[in-house]
């Protein structure tokens, strides 16, 4: 019943109220703020002025009312009724053709009862052929179809992919971090990822995008930007945080992360950037794993480890003569260690282990390596593995700047806390609307911005695995390029 009620009066009204919103009279006054979109995108669907809203509501809840007052309305149908609305509105802005030419190659009469992104495009460009709500029918019926529609969908749906320059390589955080995806919800994903209570009660399809990413079982693209000349997307591969820190994925996620790469390599792409947790040597020798089975890689594959240890050691307040260094000891952490020590600032190690790890890794004797119990110093160098128990120890103001891409979690409200290794991006960059994790908008972690510098810098080499680029180079070639760094939160 709800079907027919669609297809009959509810297609038809709409079909004659969109002509007539289409007569200057009511053009001028209500419907040219929806065509104000030219080039059209999925919130485009339900921009409309008030009295539309009004008109349009009246008009869907035609089928719903009736379901009501003659007793057959379900669950079922209400709801697959809304889907169906709000599915067929926002495919018909997304402005890419997502429906296959075999659908009415197999079933001709249904080019008759479902538009296409293409065909609705037309509308917005032409604006006086292709009425129709979803069904083309009446545009058929009332010989309005634009007569470009069959060659502009067959033509859109040859385009070719557009190959990007960089590509930076993430994976998700937590279930609920899908919402904050451009594909989720706007709102959250113009905000600082932050767990929020009222997503608990999306748990239906929370549960249903974590089987569709175990199913599905390939990297997907986040976003696309664009540099100057340089075309960035943003993949990421259908992987929780916590699984990386499983045994049982280790295999799993190396053989999606290789994937990643081989299908860069294969497409052309210059550079790849990883910004993986616990990309270190126990999961794939910080990259380096896959460069060496694959030698002929033309692809150049980025830790951004360099550029990571100068956005640390740039964060480091002027003056500062010793720090503590806490947290899992990774190749930025031997880096920040290293380099800090030559500096002649002293570096201090918690745990006895730290740092007999440390000095083994130094070549020759370092005087400003010290093992230390008192946690006297204020400023901390801090990975993943701080505890509660160790922020307590800390002394009042004290500066904690994370160097990995985890921010510690918040124990003390008398202490600073930097966030993790980023720097702002330049105006240039488009297209940066959605926040990366829990950083502000427009601001860009340094292992993301690693692999735009190699790229415009034209270095060839790999930067994986245990090698690392100049730190100082790579520095000063991203101040160049227009990054920069971001204010330290600390108690002047």
């Amino acid at each position: 019943m709800a079907i027919l009620l669609h297809a009959g009066p509810v297609e038809f009204l709409y079909y004659w109220l969109h002509r007539a919103l289409h007569h200057h009279f009511l053009y001028s006054r209500y419907h040219s703020h929806h065509h104000s979109s030219i080039v059209t995108e999925p919130i485009t669907s339900v921009i409309h002025p008030f009295a539309e809203h009004i008109l349009y509501f009246l008009l869907f809840a035609i089928p719903k009312l009736t379901l009501v007052f003659t007793k057959t309305a379900s669950v079922g149908a209400m709801l697959g009724y809304v889907t169906y609305i709000d599915f067929m509105n926002n495919m018909g802005h997304c402005n890419f053709e997502v429906v296959p030419k075999w659908l009415f190659d197999i079933f001709p009469p249904l080019k008759y009862l479902m538009y296409t992104s293409s065909f609705h495009s037309l509308h917005h460009t032409q604006f006086r052929t292709n009425y129709s709500l979803f069904m083309p029918l009446y545009d058929y019926i009332y010989g309005t179809t634009d007569k470009a529609s069959d060659k502009l969908h067959e033509s859109a749906l040859k385009q070719e992919e557009e190959i990007p320059n960089v590509v930076h390589l993430t994976h998700l955080t937590t279930p609920e971090s899908i919402y904050h995806l451009r594909l989720g919800f706007a709102y959250l994903a113009s905000k600082p990822y932050t767990s929020k209570w009222y997503l608990c009660l999306m748990w239906p399809v929370t549960t249903w995008s974590m089987i569709l990413t175990w199913v599905y079982g390939r990297t997907f693209i986040v976003e696309g930007n664009r540099f100057d000349k340089l075309k960035l997307q943003t993949w990421a591969i259908p992987k929780y945080s916590l699984q990386y820190f499983m045994q049982s994925q280790k295999v799993a996620i190396n053989t999606m992360i290789e994937e990643a790469i081989l299908d860069a390599d294969r497409k052309g792409i210059k550079v790849l950037s990883l910004g993986l947790r616990n990309q270190g040597e126990d999961l794939n020798i910080y990259g380096g794993l896959y460069v060496s089975r694959h030698p002929k890689l033309k692809v150049r594959v980025v830790d951004g480890s360099s550029l990571v240890v100068a956005v640390v050691l740039n964060s480091i307040p002027k003056g500062t003569t010793q720090v503590l260094l806490r947290g899992k000891l990774t190749k930025i952490a031997y880096a920040l260690a290293y380099t800090l020590c030559q500096q002649g600032v002293q570096v201090a190690a918690l745990y006895e282990d730290d740092y007999v790890r440390l000095k083994k890794s130094f070549n020759s004797s370092e005087t400003n390596l010290a093992f230390t119990k008192s946690s006297t110093q204020t400023t901390w160098l801090v990975g993943d593995g701080l505890t509660e128990e160790e922020q307590l120890k800390a002394p009042k103001g004290t500066l904690f700047i994370p160097y990995t891409q985890f921010p510690p979690r918040k124990y003390r409200k008398d202490c600073f806390y930097h966030c993790t290794p980023a720097m702002l991006a330049p105006c240039s960059v488009e297209n940066i609307h959605s926040c990366e994790d829990w950083l502000p908008r427009r601001i860009m972690s340094a292992w993301r911005i690693a692999g735009i510098v190699h790229s415009l810098e034209g270095w060839t080499e790999h930067e994986c695995g245990h090698t690392m680029h100049n730190i100082d180079n790579v520095w000063h070639s991203t101040l160049q390029h227009g990054f920069q760094p971001l204010p330290v939160p600390i108690n002047e």
